[in-house]
C-alpha cells in the first residue's frame, strides 16, 4: 500500500507541477504579487493532494505565535513537505535557495518568479552578506523570508550545524525570527521515494527577538528552540544530547 500510494502522489504532483511552472511566473504579467499568491495556491493544492495520496496530514501548535507583519522564518529541515507546508500556511515569502535549484524544470522558474535569493553556499562571507543585503529588500517590501538555518535536510534524531545567515539577517535588520520544528522526515524521509501515512507535528514557537543582540546568541537561542522542541516532538529519536 505504501509503495502504491507514494507512486500516485509521484504522477498526481507531475500533474499539478506542471502547468504551475508555468501559471507563476506567466502571473507577473499582473504584477509584482501575483506570483506569490499563484506560488501559494500551487502549495495548498499539493498538500490537500498529500492529504488524499499519502495520508500525510498536520497537526499544528503555536498559531498564535504568528506575527501579522513580516518575520524571518527558521525552521527544521527534514524533508520537502515542509517547503510545501511553509508556503501554503504563511503569507508571501521570499526563499533563501540554494542556487541549483534556479536549474530545475518548472519549480526553478517558479522561484525566479518569486525572486528568491539563490545563493551558491561555498562561497561563506559572499553569500551571507547577499542574504543580508536582498533580504533586507524583501522585508522592506512586505515579504517574509524564509530559510532552513541546517542549509539541508538532516534526517531525523540528527543535528545539522545551524548557519548564521538568517540570524545575520535578522540582527541586522532588527526582524523577529518566527522558529519553527516538525518531524516531517519521520513520515517523509529525505530522498526518499517510499512516504508513509501519519501525522506531521509541527510547532510554531515565540517569536525570537533580534533588536540590538550579537548574532551569536540570537543563534544559540534559535538552535536552543528548536532542538528542545525536537526533543518533545521525538523523545525517541532524540535520547542523547
Amino acid at each position: 500500500m505504501t509503495l502504491l500510494r507514494s507512486a500516485l502522489f509521484l504522477l498526481g504532483a507531475i500533474l499539478v507541477t506542471a502547468p504551475f511552472g508555468f501559471l507563476v511566473p506567466l502571473s507577473r504579467i499582473f504584477g509584482a504579487e501575483p506570483p506569490f499568491t499563484t506560488a501559494r495556491l500551487y502549495t495548498r493544492v499539493m498538500l490537500a493532494w498529500i492529504h488524499v495520496s499519502l495520508g500525510i496530514r498536520e497537526e499544528v501548535t503555536g498559531w498564535e505565535n504568528v506575527p501579522r507583519f513580516p518575520v524571518v522564518i527558521m525552521a527544521k529541515h527534514q524533508s520537502a513537505w515542509e517547503t510545501i507546508f511553509i508556503e501554503s500556511a504563511f503569507p508571501s515569502q521570499c526563499w533563501i535557495v540554494k542556487k541549483e535549484l534556479l536549474w530545475l524544470p518548472f519549480v526553478g522558474w517558479g522561484l525566479l518568479a518569486i525572486r528568491a535569493i539563490a545563493i551558491d553556499r561555498s562561497s561563506g562571507s559572499t553569500a551571507r552578506e547577499q542574504i543580508v543585503a536582498q533580504g533586507a529588500e524583501r522585508l522592506k517590501e512586505g515579504h517574509w523570508v524564509t530559510i532552513f538555518p541546517e542549509g539541508t535536510r538532516v534526517a531525523p534524531g540528527k543535528v545539522g550545524r545551524y548557519g548564521v545567515g538568517g540570524s545575520l539577517l535578522a540582527t541586522r535588520t532588527g526582524t523577529p525570527i518566527l522558529p519553527i520544528a516538525h518531524n516531517a522526515g519521520e513520515y517523509w524521509p529525505r530522498y526518499a521515494f517510499r512516504k508513509r501515512a501519519g501525522t506531521v507535528k509541527v510547532v510554531i514557537g515565540p517569536l525570537i527577538q533580534t533588536q540590538g543582540r550579537d548574532i551569536v546568541s540570537v543563534n544559540n537561542e534559535l538552535q536552543a528552540w528548536i532542538e528542545g522542541e525536537m526533543r518533545k516532538i521525538s523523545p525517541e529519536l532524540y535520547a542523547h544530547p
